[in-house]
């Protein structure tokens, strides 16, 4: 009876992997008889089928069909090329809140105190959790009356997030100024759409320099990145830096959007190209993106874009955009060279899951892919990837440690107008040494090298890390005004920048760790430029959504 019912399960889970083939190669099954008679679907998957019926016979445990089927298609998938995948059922709603810039929750950042208590470090100006009069500091020791000791900051906030309208209990403990006994407070607060950000910091510099950095593309960044130029602009800001360094992309539209924050109406953003098609059907995924509103700042106001190794897709969009029409000088390290669309395909089967799948490759203005080629800088200023990632950490710690510098980081003395730690005297140095000669007349060798090299480890800590590429930046825009002027002598002929990408001398995989070695999902360290290349779908029921990148 078992065999017989492992045999109905394995029916069922080979026609289901028979549906999928059909539907995954877009043609139905028309499509699939017109193929050359040498190529038989049905049997070219019995193999699969095959191992289907031995796991299920043979294997140790009974295994799980969801999980075979799910195996199944991830396997199908990662064959054909490193952006296309499969996507699970919770993967796909964290796409989605993610892409669209919003998700129903009250509106607060939290991390780990000391002792690991749930701590408010800041809200979301203007969010439920900010009207509710939650400030930074506060210890969030209870949700809904349960107790946060041992949550760990993930858990705390799936129990805070909840459907839009309703209310969330939150048992606060806040310390007093000067010490006594901390108040306890009781706070409910009603959960609303909050926007999730992609502006990650926005400020004025000496001289009149504006400058933003954008951590990816959502559907709302050009809107926010609007509101902020136009105060920067009644604020006086007579030039801009985009810092697009650490970006790994996100929606084909919204690379559009911000490239229309800064070209003229009607300017060429990218073009995409998919599958060939006969003379008669033309491709859904070939589309040319033009801007179709007026730029938030004037024409002659200068510009100048920051890029690094990371910056991928939707970022190198703008990135070409702005330098094939000249709006823009690219400072900075060749880019990363993601070049192809991805388009998200919901799948009925397995319920609310879906694939994201490449579909055509997107072409600077200058008619050239760049896909595992990058596009080169109008003026490369390198850093390795040590001084990128002690960088990138100085930022992320300077905003964590200051609720008020979430949007003003610590760049080094560009930003701080703190320099380097002045070196030491020759009286410092001679008492160091000293007694390292003491410790190893006393301890041997090995402990004196130890402490040399945890000396040297407590200083660097202690040391600032200078943005270069910023501070590049900043003296280019402080040179001249005349932004015709800076462009006639740094601006590179754009068949040296943006050449046609040479798909069989991609780049290897070991150099493409090395990039990215130190990069995460979230906040807290940079984003690795494959890891958020993926559009919101628009709805279940629609066989291919808007494309992203």
């Amino acid at each position: 009876m078992e065999k017989h019912k492992s045999r109905s399960e394995f029916v069922s889970l080979l026609a289901f992997l028979v549906a999928f083939v059909l539907v995954f190669t877009n043609g139905f099954s028309q499509r699939i008889f017109a193929q050359e008679e040498s190529e038989d679907v049905y049997q070219q998957i019995e193999p699969v089928g095959d191992v289907l019926d031995k796991i299920q016979t043979d294997y140790v445990m009974r295994a799980d069909l969801d999980k075979l089927v799910q195996g199944a298609l991830i396997g199908i998938m990662s064959s054909l090329d490193r952006h296309s995948s499969f996507i699970n059922a919770q993967d796909l709603e964290t796409m989605r809140e993610d892409t669209k810039g919003e998700f129903f929750g009250i509106g607060v950042s939290i991390k780990p105190d000391d002792n690991n208590n749930i701590m408010v470090f800041a809200p979301i100006e203007g969010s439920p959790a900010a009207e509710a009069g939650l400030l930074p500091g506060d210890l969030i020791i209870a949700i809904d009356g349960i107790s946060t000791e041992g949550m760990t900051t993930a858990d705390a906030a799936d129990k805070i997030r909840g459907p839009k309208g309703t209310p969330v209990k939150l048992t606060l403990l806040r310390k007093k100024n000067g010490g006594g006994e901390p108040d306890i407070l009781e706070v409910s607060v009603k959960r609303d759409k909050v926007p999730l950000e992609s502006v990650k910091e926005a400020r004025i510099l000496d001289g009149g320099i504006g400058y933003m950095r954008i951590s990816d593309f959502k559907e709302n960044t050009a809107g926010d990145m609007k509101e902020r130029l136009k105060k920067f602009v009644d604020q006086g800001m007579r030039a801009f830096i985009l810092d697009l360094r650490w970006n790994p992309g996100g929606l084909l539209n919204a690379s559009k959007e911000v490239s229309e924050l800064f070209l003229p109406k009607g300017s060429l953003v990218t073009y995409t190209k998919g599958r060939e098609r006969d003379e008669h059907r033309k491709n859904p995924d070939d589309m040319e993106l033009y801007t179709e509103d007026r730029p938030v700042l004037p024409p002659e106001m200068p510009i100048v874009v920051l890029v690094n190794e990371s910056t991928a897709s939707s970022s190198e969009i703008v990135t070409g955009a702005l330098q094939y029409h000249q709006r823009g000088l690219i400072l900075g390290e060749k880019t990363f060279g993601k070049g192809s669309v991805q388009t998200i395909i919901p799948l009925v089967k397995p319920v609310s899951t879906a694939l994201r799948l490449t579909t055509a490759l997107y072409y600077t203005p200058a008619d050239v892919t760049i896909n595992h080629q990058g596009i080169l800088p109008d003026l490369e200023v390198p850093m390795s990837i040590e001084e990128e990632r002690e960088l990138w950490v100085q930022l992320v710690t300077s905003a964590a440690e200051d609720p008020a510098r979430t949007h003003e980081q610590n760049h080094g003395s560009i930003t701080n107008g703190v320099h380097e730690q002045p070196a030491k005297s020759q009286e410092k140095l001679a008492r160091e040494e000293a007694l390292l000669v003491q410790i190893q007349d006393e301890f041997g060798a090995e402990a004196a090298d130890a402490l040399r090299e945890y000396v040297k480890g407590e200083e660097k800590k202690q040391a600032t890390i200078e943005d270069t590429q910023l501070e590049r930046a900043v003296a280019i825009l402080r040179e001249d005004s005349v932004w015709e002027h800076l462009i006639q002598k740094y601006h590179r002929d754009v068949h040296e920048t943006q050449v046609a990408a040479d798909v069989t001398s991609e780049r290897s995989e070991e150099e493409r760790l090395l990039v990215i070695e130190a990069s995460v999902q979230g906040e807290e360290q940079a984003p690795a430029p494959t890891s958020k290349d993926e559009s919101a779908p628009k709805g279940e029921e629609k066989p291919a959504p808007a494309p992203s990148l």
